[in-house]
């Protein structure tokens, strides 16, 4: 009998926890806008290239080269950018914007 009671005691404990609201480490913060990008403005999410197309998500949207988003023209689909020629301005999507990238070390010359 007292271990039946324990145990009870011991789920009405546990209880809280199971219904306590755990967030998802792996999800970035909603408010969150990655650096150089203007609230409003598209957003690369993914690019897909195949030897026999290229698709890119701007904003939930799949696009391919020739399609309308933004206002203008996919004109170019790279693994890490998309550019969209507008009528007054051609504007670059790029897929990290705010990776920076250190220089290259420059060669140096081996000595016997």
């Amino acid at each position: 009998m007292s271990r039946c009671a324990a145990a009870l005691l011991g789920l009405l404990l546990a209880w809280p926890a199971l219904g306590a609201p755990f967030a998802d480490p792996t999800r970035p913060p909603i408010a969150a806008e990655p650096a150089g990008i203007s609230p409003g403005s598209p957003r690369l999410e993914s690019v897909l290239i195949a030897p026999d197309r290229r698709i890119a998500v701007i904003d939930g949207q799949q696009v391919t080269l020739g399609g309308r988003i933004a206002g203008g023209e996919v004109v170019r689909i790279t693994e890490s950018e998309v550019v969209i020629r507008g009528t007054e301005r051609v504007e670059t999507l790029k897929l990290f914007p705010d990776l920076k990238r250190p220089p290259l070390p420059s060669p140096q010359k081996r000595t016997p």
